[in-house]
């Protein structure tokens, strides 16, 4: 297997370059490399199109690709991963987000139906006014725990809050008393999100909400809080009843755990018709995934692209930039789901890689990027692939003028990086040269709702892993975060002696600031 990955690779780097005006001279480019994924009928309809026209994929190299990922066996890990079986190998358990929105082990996608009802009947309660009234929200997580929920109830709840749900992961108590601030302690629920239930940020976050409850005339604090986590029996010697514990499987993990009850802020601030449809948007991504070979498979591709400015080109970032406010949060959510799961120096064997993994995921928002980074975008000598994500249908209800002129904007970035040319009168001054030929992929929404949320984090989710597939890794652990947190925790104890060395001295030379 590894001499076939390695002929594969060998037969990619021997490809001829070619610019992107010359790949353009074949009139079915656009064709062959846009492809769209729609799902539902009348009202539920929608879609996204995903176009790769102006990234430098060319039928040669999509072969070689395509032998490159027969040489990884993407087939079989795709098939171990939808099934159920243990593909996180360092820790020895599944991987089974797809389950939670129906796509799995037969077993796996029942007790995510049951996890959801259970879910479904709290939020509806709450709704109903059974836990009196209810305002606010405070959702307390880190990591995936908060990222997640802060995206969707920041795209999906511009228009209507039925909660007002205010995420908090930092341990710098400013943000936790912000969202204090904006909450009525006598209407407040407090949502804990900890897989283990005993990750130091949250639950320093959550004693300090109690105390605020308390502080604030709450009789019984422990009463209010719901408890969202893989290990039901420590939330409740921790002081959560039983029926506001919302368990997930331990086969989920953190930044893959939005589709189950880590999503509660979600169904709580949305309501829950458009949580199940964020669900049914990701399962029609799934199931393309699931059945989809070769260049087709749109995450497929889209890993392709990725691997060839990675490994091919030495590029060391890709940006995303979502031309659309509803989405302002989702290059953050990437630079978790990519970074954390690819950013790996040693295969699922234990061997190093032999080349670059994960690049640095930024981005932003347009037109706003537009005045900020596109300078270095357009001129600078490092190579950035950028990926576009924009909505036909505008968030807003102003003037039109408005949604036409961000589009436009967006459509002329990506063909202006592909371009380039010269904006002096003669077409002679370096400073106003641009050289082109800098690739981008667009991916346009038929509109920013609950299901077309849901197909793009899947897509994201499934092109992750369709990388690691083809990197050899194991895109399921996240080891690199722990060597701080016990560096920390060690000196809290009084141990790590370079640490703490160099914190002690660190306090004496500043004792001035204390």
């Amino acid at each position: 297997m590894a001499d076939a990955v390695h002929a594969a690779w060998d037969r990619i780097r021997g490809l001829p370059t070619r610019t992107l005006a010359e790949l353009f001279a074949d009139p079915s480019r656009v064709e062959k490399l846009s492809d769209r994924l729609a799902w539902g009928e009348g009202k539920t309809a929608g879609g996204v199109l995903f176009d790769w026209s102006k990234t430098h994929l060319e039928d040669a190299m999509l072969d070689a690709f395509e032998a490159l990922a027969e040489a990884c066996d993407f087939t079989g890990k795709r098939a171990a991963l939808l099934s159920g079986a243990r593909i996180n190998v360092t820790e020895g358990r599944a991987a089974e987000h797809t389950a939670q929105r129906g796509v799995g082990a037969d077993t796996s996608v029942e007790e995510a139906m049951a996890l959801h009802a259970r879910m479904r009947m709290l939020v509806e309660a709450i709704h109903q006014g059974t836990l009196g009234e209810v305002r606010h929200l405070i959702h307390i997580g880190i990591g995936g725990s908060a990222l997640g929920p802060k995206l969707a109830i920041d795209a999906l709840t511009r228009d209507l809050k039925l909660v007002d749900c205010h995420v908090v992961s930092n341990i710098d108590g400013l943000a936790l008393e912000q969202a204090f601030a904006a909450c009525d302690p006598a209407t407040t629920l407090v949502a804990v999100a900890s897989k283990t239930f005993t990750t130091i940020e949250t639950m320093t976050n959550a004693m300090s909400a109690l105390k605020w409850l308390g502080d604030n005339g709450v009789a019984d604090p422990y009463g209010r809080v719901v408890a969202l986590t893989a290990s039901p029996d420590k939330a409740v010697e921790w002081g959560v009843d039983e029926t506001r514990v919302l368990p997930f499987p331990e086969s989920v993990g953190g930044r893959y755990s939005l589709w189950s009850s880590i999503g509660f802020p979600v169904a709580l601030a949305a309501g829950w018709d458009e949580f199940e449809a964020m669900l049914a948007g990701a399962q029609a991504m799934d199931e393309h995934f699931r059945a989809t070979d070769g260049r087709a498979n749109l995450a497929l591709r889209a890993a392709f692209a990725d691997q060839y400015y990675t490994r091919v080109r030495g590029c060391q970032t890709r940006a995303c930039f979502t031309y659309d406010e509803r989405l302002a949060l989702l290059p953050d959510y990437l630079q978790q789901l990519e970074m954390e799961s690819n950013g790996k120096r040693v295969t699922a064997e234990g061997e190093p890689v032999d080349g670059a993994t994960a690049p640095i995921t930024w981005g932003g928002v347009g037109t706003d990027g537009q005045h900020a980074v596109f300078q270095l975008l357009h001129q600078g000598t490092h190579l950035v692939p950028v990926d576009f994500i924009a909505s036909i249908a505008p968030g807003d209800t102003l003037d039109p003028a408005h949604h036409a002129i961000l589009l436009t904007n967006c459509f002329a970035q990506g063909a202006a990086l592909m371009a380039g040319g010269n904006m002096a009168a003669d077409g002679k001054d370096p400073a106003r040269a641009f050289p082109g030929d800098r690739p981008s992929a667009t991916m346009l929404c038929d509109d920013i709702d609950a299901a077309t949320l849901g197909a793009l984090i899947a897509f994201h989710e499934h092109r992750t892993f369709a990388n690691a597939v083809l990197l050899g890794i194991n895109p399921f652990d996240q080891f690199g975060v722990e060597l701080g947190k016990k560096m920390a925790k060690d000196i809290e104890a009084g141990g790590a002696d370079l640490a703490l060395a160099a914190f002690s001295l660190f306090i004496e030379r500043n004792a001035d600031l204390a």
